[in-house]
């Protein structure tokens, strides 16, 4: 022990002590722990008794018989305040209270502590390590608990304090596995598993460290693998089944895990949702295909940060919306609308990464739009622009075909235009030769095609040239509209061959010709039939039309719509006789019957009135017998009056009828009248009560 080390109390002591004294062994110095484990620096009853000794030595104290003598010898001499009793009295308690005071300060005064890091392990006593490791446990600190430790379990097994240095050792591991689920608990899983194993292998604590390991892994496997789950779900835009799985994250025994990560997801989750909807937002503008909408949905998905995680679906689809605008221009050209086609490709911005097909596209509409115009100079500019695309391009090998093709339609142009220049004079000679002209043009040259339209459209006006005059022939015999004169006309304009050009207007005016005739042919045995309609031979009217109707010439369909209402007129009769026999019976059920015959007699009959007029008329009857039958059955009565028709005049009567039956089968229940108690005058009260 160093002399800092040791109490000021204790220096006068020191200075006395032999010198012998001074080479005491440390472990006669330090002895045997006291208890909660603080070693003993020296004994007290030593230290007393030496200090005893040398106040022997140095200060005698001399004996109360002495005292007794030399106060009786000088007792004359003394001041009479010392002969006092009290004043002995008061001396005799200060001195030995004193004198216990210090004993027992000295006594129960504690030996001051070695000076841990000065001491040299190899000879330091189990009371000493213990000491000093618990000084090092108590700071609280993984190193400071390590180096706890390691002080103590170099102790033999058979030493007296090893039971006890195998608690602390016990209880120190543990504080570690907890200062290492702190860490755990703060997201730091790989500092709290090496937090752990520094723990020493050959301490009895140990078996603790894997098992709290695989605990830790096994709770941050699931906190991860929730987590990642969630991720996936919102990388899906499965927004609730990515809160779902968040909230699980609440259940996961881990701060980090429950708090953090569970906020952080939740943020996450809020802020790609947002995402989320910009993009379904564009999506749904994309899918309308127009083009303000596709550059609408391009900004939209522009807009989407690196940091979210629809950030990758995101720039997937910008790239898809401008191949939709690159289609849209691209149906556009093959309606050959280039200069629409061209505007829609020029707007394509340079995020979508289509610039180099954008580019390809400009070129070869740019150049079709040349060559659509239709004469040499176009088709010759055409040649230039697809000239200008390098073999690099994908587009080149079309670019190459167009040429060829642009090539040989600059031939073919120069037919047409030959072609067309003869065509114009409008002669059957001009129009022959202008045919010949372009058939020159060789089928699979481009404008083939546009030949063949030029070659029909000219037989046409030669077919009309040579085909007019019949027709002509054929409209100014017909004009008597007699039977020879339409014939006539029909042979006449029957010349015109079938595929002639005037071959459809031709047969169009031979068919109103011969519905003429069959107008003429038919019309005298149609009249006979109304003839007999209007003298009321229905059956004999109907057998004369039918074979008009039934022959499909010009007047078959009015003779059938004759028939036709003939017929009704004779269903019209038949029920309107089987009313007036019903009605003749008399009985209410021949009566309903006889109303609903004659109320089937058709509105533009002329027998709808005599009806109308029999339905009144039954309709009361069936009144009269409803009241007289009520007068012994009411209900019987409330029957029969039932049955009357609401276009009956009688209708009205007979539902008042009915209601007063049945308010006499049901009268409503009468209130009963309310009695009310009399009140006894103020004055009766007694005032005994």
């Amino acid at each position: 022990m160093t002399e800092r080390d040791i109490p000021d109390s204790w220096s006068s002591a020191r200075e006395r002590e032999p010198d012998q004294n001074k080479r005491l062994s440390r472990t006669e110095q330090f002895g045997e722990t006291q208890p909660f484990g603080v070693p003993a620096t020296g004994s007290t009853s030593k230290s007393v008794k030496r200090r005893k000794k040398n106040d022997s030595k140095g200060l005698p104290i001399n004996s109360h018989s002495e005292e007794t003598a030399q106060l009786s010898s000088t007792s004359g001499k003394w001041p009479r305040w010392m002969k006092s009793r009290v004043w002995w009295l008061v001396l005799l308690m200060l001195i030995p209270g004193s004198v216990g005071f210090l004993a027992m300060a000295m006594l129960l005064k504690l030996p001051t502590a070695p000076n841990c890091p000065s001491i040299f392990w190899p000879l330091a006593s189990a009371s000493v390590r213990l000491h000093c490791a618990q000084l090092a446990a108590s700071k609280e600190t993984v190193n400071d608990l390590l180096q706890a430790i390691a002080l103590v379990k170099e102790l033999p097994q058979n030493h007296p304090l090893h039971g006890e240095i195998d608690r602390f050792i016990e209880e120190w591991s543990r504080d570690i596995l907890k200062l290492a689920d702190q860490s755990f608990q703060t997201g730091n899983l790989e500092e709290a598993i090496a937090t752990a194993q520094k723990i020493p292998q050959e301490v009895t604590a140990y078996k603790l460290v894997n098992e709290q390991i695989d605990k830790w892994q096994l709770i941050w496997s699931k906190g991860e693998t929730t987590y990642n789950s969630a991720i996936a779900e919102v990388r899906e835009r499965r927004w609730q089944s990515a809160f779902m799985l968040s909230a699980r994250m609440l259940r996961v025994d881990n701060q980090y895990w429950a708090g953090i990560k569970y906020d952080q997801l939740n943020r996450l989750i809020v802020t790609a949702r947002e995402d989320g909807d910009k993009l379904g937002k564009a999506e749904n503008l994309a899918s309308s295909k127009v083009v303000d909408n596709l550059l609408e949905a391009i900004k939209l998905a522009e807009s989407i940060g690196q940091e979210s995680y629809i950030y990758q679906k995101a720039q997937e689809a910008i790239p898809a919306f401008g191949r939709k605008m690159l289609e849209l221009a691209q149906a556009k050209l093959d309606k050959r609308d280039a200069d629409e086609a061209l505007n829609i490709a020029r707007q394509i911005p340079e995020i979508t990464k289509l610039q180099g097909e954008t580019d390809d596209f400009i070129a070869i509409a740019d150049a079709k739009r040349s060559a659509w115009i239709g004469n040499v100079s176009g088709l010759e500019a055409a040649i230039a622009q697809a000239q200008l695309i390098e073999p690099s391009r994908p587009v080149y090998n079309e670019a190459q075909k167009l040429i060829a093709s642009w090539q040989l339609e600059i031939e073919d142009v120069a037919n047409l235009e030959k072609a067309r220049i003869l065509a114009s004079q409008g002669t059957v000679n001009n129009l022959t030769a202008a045919i010949a002209q372009v058939q020159l043009i060789p089928a699979s040259n481009p404008r083939a095609t546009e030949a063949r339209q030029e070659i029909g459209r000219w037989n046409a006006q030669v077919e009309t040239i040579e085909d007019q005059p019949y027709l002509e022939r054929a409209e100014q015999v017909a004009v008597f509209e007699d039977i020879n004169s339409l014939q006539a006309a029909i042979s006449e304009a029957s010349q015109i061959r079938k595929g002639r050009a005037l071959y459809p207007e031709a047969r169009k005016k031979i068919r109103t010709w011969v519905g003429k005739i069959q107008r003429i042919q038919d019309q005298p045995y149609l009249d006979q039939a109304q003839e007999l309609a209007q003298s009321g031979n229905l059956t004999a009217a109907i057998s004369a039309a039918q074979q008009i109707a039934s022959s499909g010439r010009a007047l078959s369909g009015e003779a059938q719509a004759a028939i036709n209402d003939w017929e009704g007129q004779l269903r019209t009769r038949e029920n309107w006789r089987k009313a007036q026999e019903m009605g003749a019976v008399g009985t209410p059920e021949a009566l309903v019957e006889a109303i609903r015959l004659a109320d089937r007699v058709s509105n533009n009959s002329i027998l709808r009135m005599d009806a109308n007029l029999a339905i009144d008329q039954w309709g009361q009857q069936l009144l009269e017998i409803a009241r007289s039958q009520g007068e012994s059955d009411i209900a019987r009565g409330i029957e029969i009056a039932k049955s009357i028709p609401r276009g009956s005049a009688a209708y009205s009567a007979a539902r008042e009828q009915i209601r007063t039956w049945q308010e006499f089968l049901n009268p409503q229940p009468q209130p009963e009248p309310q009695i009310e108690s009399p009140q006894l005058p103020p004055s009766t009260t007694t005032d005994g009560q």
